[in-house]
């Protein structure tokens, strides 16, 4: 085993390391060391990624090289790799973009906690990629629980407050099911690695034995998971959660921590349970329909919107809907094209999300549409950044949302019948619904303000935010016009992800 087989767990020890040692600097200590750490991650990820493409099958990497039950163990393949890269590009990108301005969120004096919390975050994402153990799965969900509700109540205010403590009860909630869910499933099969049990698994559902109780453990873990990431009708906690809490935070969130935890949940269908049993317990439609039912409410509810950082949490819930519609779809082509929109939709929502702040804070921190006049002029940037954002969520060509929409009709084609019907049907009316509010909030930035009314002075953005901010860009871009290579490593990928 060379050293390039290691990466993966430098980068969760690195991120881990650096908790420990941020907690006793100074914040602008923190603040670099913080953004140094998420380089190095995605340049390991980067150089993961090059080595799984040039293997034919992927490598497990054993902790201390104690086999299980004593250690532990993560699996690296191409799917991970992948993932692990584009969720750290997207992270260092955010951070570089919007550091910057979190002094005014955050006090001197917790600082250097926010980039605890941000390292942590990135940690447990990296588990949930690479991990191959379900107790050390859920060990890392809650820390990324506690983490992630103390990157959104760092804004000491009534609404954040109350967002924060709506979002801990929930995901808590959620932790509890799926924690009763891998503790049903040890309890029938003896395992926690999820090769062995696998194993079990099968032998239980060829002899029969335990089939309900193995039932509801896919149900308690998928709604457990599914509430996590926002998935409709379990999204209650998210538009306040992302609308309030600070646009760095809501960025990480949305953009890359409820992706790590439906990557977690397609991990546990193809390795511990198999679609073929999915498809047999109806968990397959269930999140068919909730994506489905997501994508149409998602939008309807963001139409009604006249906060625009509600209107942009909404459009989460509703490209989440995208997600587990293909994921619903049980099909090679469908769990393919959920992936992408996976990856699509973190690039772009976070540069909404950051963008959206630069534009309140040129228009008097007025957050309705109609205050909003003319920001696209005051800030030039931001304008920009968000105008082709918003293009990506609703899927204009030579955009990710674009090529994610384009997939999943192709999936939907070979289903045939009504659920092909509905996939077709479903997309044409998200795609209008996300045209009426994110081409009316494109128009609103653009319209000519008001002659009576006196906004204040364009702060100046440093360069390397801009530079951020247009790079992030630019990966939207990518994804729209070189797409093929990456959904070819993703098809590839899942092949060897069994």
């Amino acid at each position: 085993m060379s050293l390039a087989h290691n990466f993966p767990f430098f980068t969760i020890l690195l991120c881990l390391l650096a908790g420990v040692v941020t907690s006793v600097l100074k914040p602008r200590a923190a603040k670099y060391l913080t953004l140094l750490v998420s380089l190095v991650v995605l340049v390991l990820s980067a150089a993961t990624l090059v080595l799984t493409l040039r293997l034919e099958s992927s490598y497990s990497f054993m902790m201390g090289h104690f086999p299980a039950p004593w250690g532990n163990e993560i699996r690296i393949g191409r799917l991970e790799a992948l993932m692990a890269t584009g969720f750290s590009a997207v992270l260092f990108i955010t951070l570089v973009a919007g550091l910057y301005h979190m002094p005014m969120f955050v006090s001197q004096k917790k600082f250097s906690l926010y980039c605890i919390m941000v390292d942590l975050a990135l940690a447990s994402v990296l588990v949930m990629l690479y991990t191959n153990d379900l107790f050390t799965a859920y060990v890392f969900i809650e820390i990324i629980t506690i983490a992630s509700c103390a990157l959104v109540i760092v804004r000491q205010n009534g609404h954040t407050l109350v967002a924060a403590t709506r979002y801990l009860i929930m995901n808590l909630l959620a932790s509890g099911l799926v924690l009763l869910g891998i503790a049903m499933l040890y309890g029938i099969t003896g395992h926690l690695l999820m090769e062995p049990l696998q194993e079990a698994v099968r032998e239980i559902y060829q002899t029969g034995n335990y089939a309900q109780p193995l039932t509801v453990v896919i149900a308690l873990i998928t709604v457990g998971l599914a509430i996590k990431s926002a998935l409709f009708p379990f999204h209650a906690w998210a538009p306040d959660t992302y609308a309030f809490g600070p646009p760095m935070s809501s960025a990480i969130l949305s953009g890359i921590i409820s992706k790590a935890y439906i990557f977690l949940l397609i991990k546990f269908f193809y390795r511990v349970i198999g679609f073929d049993i999915i498809r047999q317990s109806h968990i397959d439609d269930f999140l068919f329909y909730c994506g489905v039912a997501g994508m149409i409410m998602g939008s309807v509810m963001a139409i009604s919107q006249r906060d625009i950082r509600r209107m942009v949490a909404y459009s989460s819930v509703a490209q989440i809907g995208y997600v587990y519609m293909g994921l619903g779809m049980a099909s090679m082509a469908g769990v393919a094209a959920a992936l992408f929109q996976m990856l699509a939709h973190s690039a772009a929502k976070s540069l909404l999300f950051l963008s959206t702040h630069e534009l309140v804070s040129v228009s008097g921190n007025h957050k309705r549409f109609h205050s909003l006049h003319g920001a696209g002029y005051r800030n030039v940037a931001a304008g920009i950044v968000f105008t082709v954002s918003a293009m990506s969520m609703v899927g204009i060509p030579f955009t990710g949302g674009f090529i994610a929409k384009l997939y999943l009709a192709s999936a939907a084609i070979p289903l045939g019948g009504g659920m092909r019907v509905l996939v077709l049907v479903a997309l044409a009316v998200s795609t209008l619904l996300n045209a009426v509010y994110f081409l009316h909030t494109v128009v609103s930035i653009y319209r000519r303000p008001a002659e009576d009314v006196l906004y204040p002075p364009a702060h100046h953005i440093p360069r390397y935010v801009v530079a951020a901010l247009f790079v992030s860009m630019l990966m939207t871009v990518y994804l729209g016009i070189g797409s093929g290579p990456i959904m070819r490593v993703i098809e590839s990928g899942l092949k060897m992800f069994a």
